[in-house]
């Protein structure tokens, strides 16, 4: 267990870094995830830490996750309000032991939570887990994956961030599966999310926004994270890396590299493991 005010810390160094949207936590229950208990002492804490600058205009977007009812009142309850997000699969395996209960239930769960959203006005956000394959379930056919972000997006959902879970996707498939969801969906109501366990997530974001005009991408510092329910796959894509490529394209993104690098190496030490960014890996070793 991160004690609480190191999470905190952590959290503030990333938006002390320019990184304006951040998933502070995930309003869970204990008992599912102990790590996670004191979601709503770090929630309030952050939000309450940032409320003068966002009054004097700083756009920033605590986001949190609700995977019920209780959930979002939960997050209600210390002003968690700038957006709240739902995650489900479109596996059927996956979803079962992820969430237990089937893709077409998981839809039927989220609309009491996307009808309390509307009557409070929080922006909701829906996940999609497994969109390039499986760890159960093997290849996943791109059409599934547009039923299931059209009936978020019906649900009331403004973006829909589409997550490669256990790394497997190549940019040849990620711009198929991409093609397909436009079908359903604009542009801008797309996020990717990708996980680096083949190594192919820079690439896989390369092609997003070069060839499919993502401008959305969900990253985890210092490459962060896993799944419990897909063995062996690795965190995210680290945020370090993402930035140091879009910087090297010539993107603005409001980060400070050197702050974002060393908050993720900050939750390394105290995590007692290397970093996954070869950005901070570099960067660190140049400097030392």
């Amino acid at each position: 267990f991160i004690p609480t005010p190191t999470k905190i810390n952590f959290i503030n160094k990333l938006i002390n870094a320019g990184c304006n949207n951040v998933e502070v936590t995930s309003f869970v229950s204990p008992k599912a995830i102990p790590a996670l208990e004191d979601h709503s002492e770090v929630m309030s804490e952050i939000v309450t830490t940032w409320k003068k600058q966002k009054d004097d205009g700083r756009e920033i977007i605590l986001s949190s996750l609700v995977p019920n009812v209780k959930g979002l009142e939960k997050a209600c309850e210390v002003g968690a309000m700038d957006e709240v997000a739902i995650f489900g699969s479109v596996s059927e395996t996956f979803s079962k032991k992820n969430i237990n209960c089937s893709v077409q239930e998981s839809i039927t769960r989220f609309h009491n939570v996307s009808k309390i959203t509307q009557e409070k006005n929080i922006p909701l956000r829906g996940y999609i887990s497994c969109v390039l394959g499986c760890p159960y379930e093997g290849n996943i056919k791109p059409s599934s994956v547009a039923k299931y972000a059209e009936q978020l997006l019906e649900l009331g959902c403004h973006e829909i961030s589409l997550g490669d879970t256990i790394g497997v996707g190549t940019p040849k498939a990620t711009v198929e599966m991409l093609r397909e969801v436009k079908t359903v969906a604009d542009t801008k109501q797309i996020a990717v999310h990708f996980h680096d366990t083949y190594g192919q997530a820079l690439a896989n974001i390369y092609a997003s926004i070069t060839e499919e005009g993502i401008s959305v991408v969900d990253s985890s510092v210092a490459g962060l994270g896993g799944c419990p329910y897909a063995k062996g796959a690795s965190g995210n894509v680290a945020t370090e890396d993402v930035i140091y490529m879009l910087h090297g394209m010539g993107m603005h993104t409001g980060i400070d590299l050197d702050q974002l690098i060393e908050a993720g190496l900050y939750i390394s030490n105290v995590l007692g493991r290397p970093t996954r960014s070869k950005v901070a890996l570099a960067l660190s070793t140049k400097k030392g």
